[in-house]
């Protein structure tokens, strides 16, 4: 075993804070790695050393394999950490890691490779009988014959890019008179986004959940699951709400659910934390969708309902340590859900905006939990992902952690940008997820802009309610209503 000394975190924003704060209770000290964009954000100033490795696009700084490997040397770090998103996934870096001597807080170069291309994940898990949705796990060379595939199968149909992530590449195709102008698209797109223009074909499952399941193995092949998470409030098929656990999932189905990410974690050899990702339908029959070989935006809520601090799990798995519990010692107890509160517009498509945070407060209280890494003041740069902070609540149910978020957005104040927030908590007092009947498509079939108009403002709320109980006690209960929208009125205006 090789103990890590100092390590470099290749990333920026709250998760680079978020490991350096797990290092420092393991008594490890931090590297961070910058851009010109980042050199007064939270996570340079909060570690030990920082290095500038580039101008603010990330192409010129944060995917600089030999820059940040040299800042690692120089710095005499013995291990880098490559967070989420950037080259968190990348075989190429993991290799080159290695290469220099240094230890990569991952899984092997060789299961990135296997896992990052869909068409032989897929066919890893139909090794090891893995349930996939019908469809073919070989790339698209001959359109007639994919179009005899797709016939096959049944319309609709989805075509995806092999090496795709966050939607591109992926085309939902109804009938086959669609085929042949929905395959251009999605080869066009994987080429620009990834470089490569492989295809396959599978089943479009149309009331689809998305439910994922934590792994986590150490180099002595161990592999425990750490249950699902549920992501399936998405926009732009990337996450905006998650929680743990599903609120649909009996706990039998939980149970192959594990037992098949396991499956498929040790058909790649894997060790780390890593996700498994599964499309759920109506029937609650569930497909192996594709491996995330990496720590997952996600990863909070797994940490609260199971106790277990996965990124410090990650950096005993790196030095080379054996798991510490077993499948049996662990236990779901309570409930966490998570909202990404990104700098984006959702009554604009949430699109991404930028600006400056003049106002930025943290919600606070027991069950409450924010991850971010900006700070009032700061820009909100254009080069980056637009996620501002993630809003984690914990309670003993799923009612009282819905309950909780609420009351945690309506306490978070952000000015200067636009955000999600007003959206999440437009979800999480919407009846499908308070029922859990909802999938992918909540976002196209229960929001529309005009709703976040509808809604109450959350600060003239408070205020009306402050109103009416003043003007009750002193006896005024019968004019006090017209006092309270005058009164709200007016204490908006000053404030705007």
């Amino acid at each position: 075993m090789s103990a890590i000394r100092k390590l470099l975190i290749a990333n920026r924003g709250e998760i680079a804070l978020r490991i350096m704060r797990s290092a420092r209770e393991m008594g490890i000290r931090t590297v961070a790695v910058f851009s010109e964009a980042d050199r007064a954000a939270p996570h340079v100033r909060y570690a030990d050393e920082a290095v500038c490795v580039g101008p603010p696009p990330s192409a010129q700084s944060y995917l600089q394999m030999d820059v940040i490997i040299a800042a690692a040397q120089a710095t005499g770090a013995d291990a880098i950490h490559p967070g989420y998103g950037f080259l968190s996934e990348n075989a190429v870096f993991a290799r080159k890691v290695r290469e220099a001597g240094l230890i990569f807080v991952g899984p092997s170069a060789e299961s990135i490779e296997m896992m990052g291309s869909k068409i032989a994940a897929k066919q890893a898990a139909r090794r090891m009988n893995v349930p996939l949705v019908p469809g073919v796990d070989e790339a698209i060379t001959d359109r007639n014959a994919a179009k005899g595939i797709a016939a096959e199968v049944g319309y609709p149909v989805l075509i995806k890019a092999s090496a795709g992530g966050g939607g591109k590449g992926m085309r939902v195709v109804p009938s086959e008179a669609d085929f042949d102008e929905q395959l251009d698209r999605a080869v066009s797109e994987a080429v620009a986004s990834f470089g490569d223009g492989s295809v396959f074909i599978e089943k479009y499952i149309t009331s689809p959940k998305h439910i994922e399941i934590q792994v986590l193995g150490d180099q002595h092949g161990n592999i425990v699951h750490l249950f699902e998470r549920e992501c399936s409030i998405q926009r732009r098929h990337q996450k905006v709400v998650e929680e743990a656990p599903s609120a649909v999932l009996t706990p039998a189905i939980r149970e192959a659910m594990g037992q098949c990410a396991v499956d498929v974690a040790r058909a790649c050899g894997y060790y780390g934390a890593g996700t498994v990702e599964f499309i759920v339908d109506e029937n609650l029959d569930f497909y192996f969708l594709e491996m995330n070989t990496r720590l997952q935006v996600e990863h909070p809520v797994t940490e609260l309902i199971t106790g277990v601090d996965l990124v410090k799990e990650m950096i005993r798995v790196a030095e080379g340590q054996v798991l510490p519990f077993r499948q049996e010692d662990l236990s779901i107890r309570g409930h966490a859900i998570e909202i990404r509160v990104c700098a984006e517009d959702p009554r604009n498509q949430f699109l991404p905006d930028v600006g400056t945070l003049r106002t930025y407060r943290r919600p606070q209280g027991n069950g409450v939990r924010v991850d971010d890494g900006v700070e009032e003041g700061m820009d909100i740069p254009i080069y980056y992902d637009p996620m501002i902070a993630k809003l984690i609540t914990y309670a003993a149910t799923r009612e009282e952690a819905a309950q909780k978020m609420v009351r945690a957005i309506d306490e978070y104040h952000i000015s200067g940008v636009q955000t999600t927030l007003p959206f999440c908590r437009f979800a999480m007092q919407h009846e499908a997820f308070l029922s859990g009947r909802f999938d992918t498509r909540f976002v196209s079939l229960y929001f529309t802009p005009e709703v976040l108009d509808e809604a109450p403002d959350a600060d003239e709320e408070a205020l009306a309610a402050f109103l009416a109980a003043r003007f009750w006690e002193s006896g005024k209960a019968a004019t006090a209503k017209a006092p309270v929208r005058t009164s709200v009125s007016k204490w908006k205006q000053n404030r705007s």
